[in-house]
């Protein structure tokens, strides 16, 4: 691996962009981050993961969705069927063997989407599978369960009138862009309306102090799982990015249950 990104291009014609992706090599299983909504893979917990693994000898795969980081593309093009598009192409592209897929708020989200698909292909699709999930603080269906069903009437009216809303954020001193395309094409993408069979084992980590996904909604995301094999730990001091160095250990822990404890398998 090196320190300068690849770039995959996704998408044809008016819809193609370049998506930003650092892979270190290494044993299986493997690890795939997917990142929060306005983040980066230079985020502290994406990096934690990456020395890990380095560590450890194991693979890591990070990127940057459209619009964000270091990948091509507007940010307020971005929709979930877009960066679900992406997480796609980058873990066939990228991924060989079995993958521990770690997803922080949207990435949440996504790495379930992606979980679906994976199992909807089956085994005999692509090099890479699935073998199992760690979610922090997963915002799943959050424009919906978290924007639209929150947002005052003004809100929702300046979002059917122009399209977009700004709105302001405690993470950036910029406001983030939530466009009515947004909400609109996450409706498409809902979870929680039924049960959700993920075909291996889930770890969630949630803060009880986090202000943006509360700690219920991770509770109502474990009584949706199919799978028996889900554990949901609740850090009541923790915030929604659970990115202090007693977090990131929980995180490695987490990770590591699913690694041999952290000792390689031969390649």
């Amino acid at each position: 691996m090196t320190d300068a990104a690849e770039f995959l291009h996704v998408g044809r014609q008016d819809d193609a962009r370049r998506i930003a992706v650092r892979r270190r090599d290494g044993a299986a299983p493997g690890l795939m981050w997917l990142g929060g909504f306005k983040s980066d893979m230079a985020g502290i917990k994406a990096v934690a993961l990456d020395r890990w693994a380095a560590a450890h000898r194991r693979g890591c795969v990070r990127f940057d969705y459209s619009g964000h980081g270091e990948s091509g593309g507007k940010f307020t093009d971005g929709t979930i069927s877009r960066w679900l598009e992406e997480s796609v192409a980058v873990f066939d592209a990228y991924c060989d063997g079995p993958q521990v897929m770690v997803g922080s708020s949207m990435g949440g989200w996504l790495a379930l989407l992606l979980a679906r698909e994976i199992k909807r292909r089956g085994p005999s699709f692509g090099a890479a599978s699935l073998a199992a999930l760690v979610l922090i603080a997963p915002a799943v269906d959050f424009t919906e369960a978290l924007m639209w069903k929150r947002f005052p009437t003004e809100v929702k009216r300046e979002l059917e009138t122009k399209g977009v809303w700004a709105r302001p954020s405690q993470y950036s001193e910029e406001p983030y862009l939530i466009t009515a395309r947004l909400i609109e094409d996450g409706r498409r993408h809902l979870l929680l309306g039924g049960l959700i069979e993920t075909g291996c084992p889930v770890r969630i980590l949630q803060g009880v102090a986090d202000p943006d996904v509360p700690w219920r909604h991770a509770v109502e995301l474990v009584s949706r799982l199919a799978q028996d094999d889900v554990v949901l730990s609740l850090v009541k001091d923790g915030d929604h990015r659970l990115s202090r160095p007693e977090d990131i250990e929980r995180l490695i822990g987490a990770v590591a249950e699913f690694c041999d404890g952290g000792t390689p398998s031969a390649p």
